[in-house]
């Protein structure tokens, strides 16, 4: 039926795409990780919000 379709693996992608089936075995914290997830998970968003309540109440006639 569908014959003819064979394809070669490609060795980079294979290992790249086992590496990620495994991150949370291979998962390591170091001072770059944290340095990561405090820019990225805590402060980027705080900086986020700030902003956004402050836009409001630049524009909010009652306040």
């Amino acid at each position: 039926m569908g014959g003819g379709m064979e394809y070669n693996k490609n060795k980079w992608i294979e290992e790249w795409g086992a590496a990620r089936e495994n991150l949370e075995h291979n998962f390591r914290w170091s001072r770059r990780n944290l340095a990561i997830v405090g820019i990225f998970g805590i402060a980027v968003p705080v900086l986020i919000y700030k902003g956004i309540v402050k836009e409001f109440h630049l524009h909010d006639d009652e306040w």
